[in-house]
């Protein structure tokens, strides 16, 4: 027994001295190209693009990629970029994924590299921002680039690196985002087998990960209903079929969906009316009536649920107030739920903790925003991360929100990320 134990003991030692190794010298390049991610940083946040419309982003990017001496591919999913850095040495496909596109949000912060930029926005002229950090993801994943194009001479496979667009959603009328990428391909030649992401958070601590495993952020479905009924003057109600009464009572039957027919501690849900039109005189009752609203769902088991009891409920209700409805379910494009593998997850805990301190590794709350890197973990296991952006001295009741004006996220944040992404690669690949 103790003969055939030996070769296993040594093999863990080994793998935990090649760890302390490549950690090591992950965290020494970090410390050496911090700068330089600063610095890209910067030009990415004072230059922001909309979705479908990161031109010069890309061409940015790709500078970057090609004087690695990557292979690259550009126009993918019209303005993403991805480049494959090949070992040479039979292993696992990573893939690294960062996202691209800017807000058209008018930027609030007196910084000498604020956006002071425009783009067009269904036809109008926008102001645009990085009000989300996709900035810092594209400026740490160049810099995980650089690190692991330097090691690979330790490296067992191949890395893709994969800067997506539009993740805050295609233009009307057109595709985008990490649906289009994967119709495309980009998770074939070469197979990927994982997929990691990270998410610089506005209001966590910077030095700290933030992670969840199975759902971290929701689904999204959009939905639409019109209300059919017969208009009438609003002093003779009784003539007619009065579809805005129809529509409160919709209103109301929607939330009893999530409050009275889902398990609230096992299948968290949101269902929510965001618009309301119909009408346009006091007293005149009109023909119809169109909600549209989102669902959020952070489990398959309830998004199932909803898509069968939101139709039921609405034509129930129809029904007994003699109107008609149509029903689009989704409404446009939806994301599935940002799911986190389990098993990739659990594997991965350790480096979360080496990269961190496991002081710093925060088991997170689930999260009803959403995320089209969702798209990618349907195709093969994923596992998405935040790290956090705010200074440790500013209470997060003070610490502006994403999508504002006001956003805000330290540089000093990033190096974090730049590590955990070239510790995610290395430990994989050393573990498979």
């Amino acid at each position: 027994m103790i003969k055939a134990a030996l070769p296993l003991c040594c093999s863990v030692l080994y793998s935990c001295i090649a760890l302390a190794d490549t950690s090591s010298w992950v965290d020494q390049k970090a410390n050496e190209i911090e700068s330089d991610v600063i610095s890209w940083r910067h030009h990415l946040h004072r230059h922001p693009e909309l979705s479908n419309r990161e031109f010069q982003t890309a061409k940015y990017v790709e500078k970057h990629l090609r004087e690695l001496g990557l292979e690259v591919q550009t126009g993918v999913a019209k303005t993403g970029v991805v480049a494959i850095l090949d070992s040479g040495k039979p292993g696992p496909t990573i893939g690294l994924r960062a996202d691209m596109d800017g807000l058209p949000v008018q930027e609030q912060n007196d910084l000498a590299w604020r956006s002071l930029q425009f783009g067009e926005l269904n036809g109008k002229k926008t102001p645009v921002m990085h009000a989300c950090g996709h900035d810092t993801h594209m400026a740490m994943l160049m810099g995980a680039a650089k690190i692991l194009t330097d090691m690979k001479g330790d490296l067992r496979g191949k890395v893709k690196f994969i800067f997506q667009p539009a993740e805050e959603g295609a233009p009307v009328g057109e595709e985008g985002g990490a649906k289009l990428m994967v119709k495309e391909g980009v998770l074939k030649n070469p197979e990927v087998d994982v997929i990691f992401g990270l998410h610089i958070n506005s209001q966590t601590d910077v030095g700290t990960i933030r992670y969840r495993d199975g759902g971290a952020m929701a689904a999204v479905d959009p939905f639409k209903v019109v209300i059919k009924g017969k208009q009438a003057h609003g002093a003779y109600p009784w003539l007619s079929v009065d579809p805005i009464t129809t529509s409160a009572q919709v209103i109301m039957g929607l939330q009893t969906i999530v409050s009275r027919e889902l398990s609230l501690i096992d299948d968290a849900a949101v269902i929510t009316v965001g618009s309301i039109h119909g009408g346009n005189r006091s007293n005149i009752i009109p023909n119809e009536v169109e909600l549209v609203g989102t669902i959020r769902t952070l489990n398959p088991k309830a998004r199932e649920h909803i898509y069968e009891a939101l139709p039921r409920k609405v034509n129930a209700i129809a029904e007994s107030m003699r109107a008609e409805v149509e029903i689009a379910l989704p409404n446009g494009d939806n994301y599935p739920i940002t799911y986190n593998d389990h098993d990739l997850t659990k594997q991965m805990l350790p480096t979360l903790n080496r990269t961190a301190g496991e002081k710093n590794v925060v088991y997170s709350k689930p999260v009803t925003g959403a995320e089209d890197f969702s798209f990618f973990q349907e195709e093969v296991p994923g596992l998405y991360l935040w790290v956090g952006g705010k200074p440790v001295d500013v209470p997060v009741e003070a610490a502006p929100a994403h999508h504002t004006p006001e956003f805000y996220v330290d540089d000093s944040g990033m190096k974090l990320g730049v590590r955990l992404l070239a510790n995610l690669t290395l430990d994989y690949m050393n573990s498979n």
